[in-house]
């Protein structure tokens, strides 16, 4: 929105040619927003990019050096997992102005100053969803049902939502988040595809009227209403779950687009991938499943969370890498099916494709 009205702006005043100079701003944050990259969008997310990684702004510059990133590299998938977490983690801990002011800045002191304060943010905001996942999980421990709601006042009201969205992920359910107080809550809802959460709030609107104010889409919303309200819209839900669920298999699944071998992945097969790029929410990165792959090496890393392989088929040998996949090494066997994208590591100044791991199985 605030790009079409600088559009209609610029073009009013005879300047449409300077509505390039933002474009890397629209790409982040339609990026970070998690916006379908289709369409218009998918045209200013790939131009945006190439402005950000050609003539990157001081701040954004800096911010890529605390994350560990050569500007160069950085694509739609680096936005949403490094650069967009700082610049949200000074509103959810604080306030959004010095996001701001790192993006608009051109003094490098300044720039190097944000960038470190957003880093040392994204950080705290990274152990303070640690201790909400663990609260989050003591109290829902046993719970089950179509839909779950866990409220508390210790769960800071920035995180919320990054809460509600990991245990959604991880339970594939409907989830609430609420931020108790004695008198008002305010909630963050992350649901399935399978559930449209807003339709589900508008439905309890209509029927309870419990909501002071309310708002978001088929997959994220938020809300605030009165504390003694709160569990009265928890029974709602899960009544409309299990109806609106029933008899639907809900376990996540993954869409593959194609069974190839390891040695087909070579020649031009990455360069012309990369033109469906930028990837990310609603054109996912492609995914590949090869069967019979044989496990040559295995090891954890970053505190057992990932996994490290080499696999090996038809004398062809390629490194793949399971980010949160750690937990499952003892389910590894000599030889595995493996579904997982193929992707450029960055490493020590050097890019060498590898395979990003999203599930795997013993192959019969």
């Amino acid at each position: 929105m605030a790009l079409k009205v600088l559009q209609a702006l610029f073009q009013g005043m005879g300047k449409e040619q300077q509505l390039q100079s933002v474009f890397d701003l629209a790409a982040v944050g339609t990026v970070a927003d998690m916006v379908p990259l289709l369409g218009e969008n998918r045209h200013l997310v790939k131009y945006g990019l190439k402005r950000l990684t050609e003539m990157p702004r001081v701040g954004i510059r800096e911010m890529a050096m605390q994350a560990g990133l050569e500007i160069r590299s950085i694509d739609a998938e680096a936005v949403s997992w490094a650069l967009a977490p700082r610049l949200n983690a000074a509103g959810r801990l604080e306030h959004a102005m010095p996001s701001y002011r790192l993006l608009t800045t051109e003094s490098q002191d300044e720039a190097q100053k944000l960038a470190a304060w957003l880093h040392e943010k994204n950080r705290e905001r990274q152990e303070l969803t640690k201790s909400a996942m663990d609260m989050a999980h003591q109290k829902l421990a046993g719970a089950g049902g179509p839909a779950l709601l866990v409220g508390d006042a210790g769960f800071p009201v920035g995180i919320c939502g990054l809460v509600a969205g990991r245990l959604s992920e991880e339970l594939h359910l409907p989830t609430v988040v609420v931020r108790t107080g004695e008198e008002l809550s305010s909630g963050s809802c992350r649901s399935i595809p399978e559930f449209n959460m807003i339709e589900a709030m508008n439905r309890f609107q209509s029927d309870v009227g419990g909501f002071i104010q309310f708002g978001g889409h088929a997959q994220a919303a938020g809300f605030t209403m009165q504390t003694r309200d709160v569990p009265r819209f928890g029974e709602y839900l899960s009544r409309l779950a299990a109806e609106w669920l029933a008899g639907l298999d809900l376990r996540p699944r993954i869409d593959v687009d194609a069974e190839v071998k390891l040695i087909e992945l070579g020649g031009d097969v990455f360069p012309t991938l990369q033109r469906l790029a930028p990837f990310g929410e609603g054109n996912p990165r492609p995914s590949f499943l090869s069967r019979r792959v044989e496990v040559i090496e295995r090891r954890t890393m970053g505190n057992s969370q990932h996994l490290r392989l080499k696999l090996k088929q038809g004398g062809i040998v390629w490194n793949a890498v399971g980010f949160g996949l750690g937990s499952r090494e003892s389910e590894i066997c000599p030889i595995i099916d493996v579904v997982y994208n193929v992707e450029v590591d960055h490493w020590n100044g050097s890019d060498r494709l590898r395979l990003n791991l999203l599930d795997f199985a013993a192959s019969t």
